[in-house]
């Protein structure tokens, strides 16, 4: 199908109309609340059961390293104004400390790492500052002058860090039954074997320097968005040389005026969002630290440690589905999940089926500006890892393919970057074009269409 969704089908005003799920047929409230559902995102955290559990989830987390300041990083972008407020200090605190719970290492030991790789300093590097400019989840990043002038960034690993990571991944098993609290679908032991080798494909910076050379060379002269090309030579297990892009952090990008943080969005959305569809692969570490604004006007990406490749008969099997949810074809979208495993077709309806794939993805189909904020893209991302919502509650038993959860996890997160953003797009406009492989409607698009065809 490539037409548009059937004006029928939708509503103009201000409410969504029906859903019709094979002969049922009932009214499903206004459209914004198919998209998020804060209201029943806070109820799900206001159960006493579900914050204990994520309380000691949480407190559990805090006593592993790498791979603990990852998913910290990752909980950082979703909105804590939705967690009740007795619990909300507790959770700003613990969260806190996985975000930033970086090693406290001297330059001393992180020298040492350097040299065991690359040799004494002073054969790679003209200058080196030994103050770290960024801490990621499993090194620090400094900034330094190779022998021939070129600024470079330079992350080195933790010391042992390796180990701790695997360790921590081991306990990702240990802590299956309390993810199926906080999170049902990521308690399966294949779904947790899927995570770990993700994440711990982060440990491997020879790969990562790969990946980033590709991605750098593909996006080479593109209008919008840079990203810094790897220095393959000084590229090692423990360190990891590229082009230092001296731009302005997120932070800074969140105070620009409202059309450019809207063009900026645009570009993050066709960053982390349509190359799946249209090259079979994406970044799945969509998170704030790694969205630098470049001096030259560009938005710079950074980290390709999660950088992931599916194969094209999975990516089809997520287009179909999210075009059958798209045009509201309940019965089509259930049979194809109960097809998969996905959900058992005798405990879920398939309007329930549909109205769950609205409220985690449907920014992707509401065919009209939209204004994502962090409470909007927090409900999108509780209720899509916990259905408890009465409506939803059948779901709670879905079986995720592994080969999904990035994904789906890169898909929710940059949702939820943009909404840290604040920025409004027609996001269904842009997402026609991997949806139906229909060309771009907006400047942006048109002009990075342009350039692709000049580039191929």
């Amino acid at each position: 199908m490539s037409g548009r969704v059937p004006t029928g089908r939708i509503a103009r005003g201000t409410r969504l109309g029906r859903l019709a799920a094979g002969q049922a047929v009932r009214e499903a409230g206004t459209r914004l609340a198919m998209v998020g559902r804060t209201e029943q995102a806070r109820r799900i955290l206001a159960q006493r059961s579900a914050m204990q559990a994520a309380q000691q989830l949480v407190t559990v987390l805090g006593s592993m390293k790498g791979a603990a300041m990852k998913l910290g990083q990752m909980l950082s972008v979703l909105d804590l104004d939705l967690v009740p407020a007795e619990h909300r200090e507790m959770f700003r605190d613990k969260l806190a400390e996985l975000r930033d719970r970086a090693p406290v290492v001297e330059f001393a030991r992180m020298r040492q790492v350097i040299e065991a790789d690359l040799g004494p300093l002073a054969r790679v590097f003209a200058d080196f500052d030994e103050t770290p400019v960024a801490a990621a989840s499993i090194g620090q990043v400094y900034r330094a002058r190779l022998r021939d002038g070129r600024p470079v960034a330079v992350k080195v690993k933790y010391p042992g860090v390796d180990a701790a990571v695997h360790a921590d991944m081991r306990n990702l098993a240990m802590l299956s039954g309390l993810l199926r609290n906080i999170l049902p679908s990521a308690g399966d032991a294949s779904v947790l074997e899927e995570i770990s080798r993700n994440i711990g494909g982060e440990l491997d910076y020879v790969r990562e320097a790969s990946t980033q050379h590709r991605i750098a060379a593909r996006y080479r002269g593109h209008p919008f968005l840079t990203v810094p090309d790897s220095i393959q030579q000084y590229c090692t297990h423990h360190v990891l040389v590229t082009d230092y892009i001296d731009g302005r952090p997120f932070e800074q990008i969140r105070t620009l005026p409202d059309a450019d943080r809207n063009a900026i969005g645009e570009i993050i959305y066709r960053f982390y969002i349509t190359p799946l569809f249209t090259d079979y692969e994406f970044c799945g570490d969509p998170h704030p630290g790694n969205i630098l604004l470049a001096a030259d006007g560009k938005l710079a990406f950074v980290d390709f440690g999660l950088y992931t490749r599916m194969d094209p008969v999975d990516v089809e099997f997520e287009r179909t589905g999210l075009r059958a949810a798209c045009e509201l074809r309940a019965d089509d979208l259930h049979t194809h999940w109960s097809a998969r495993g996905i959900l058992d077709p005798a405990t879920v309806t398939p309007l329930e089926c549909l109205e769950y794939v609205w409220a985690a993805t449907g920014w992707h189909f509401l065919d009209e500006p939209l204004t994502i904020t962090p409470e909007l893209a927090t409900g999108a991302v509780i209720l899509a890892m916990d259905p408890r919502a009465s409506e939803h509650r059948g779901m709670r038993n879905q079986l995720l393919p592994p080969e999904h959860v990035f994904s789906r996890r890169a898909d929710l997160f940059t949702f939820a970057a943009l909404g840290q953003l604040h920025t409004t797009n027609n996001w269904h406009t842009l997402a026609r074009e991997w949806l139906y492989h229909e060309p771009p409607i907006t400047d942006i698009g048109r002009a990075t269409a342009h350039w692709r065809t000049a580039t191929t």
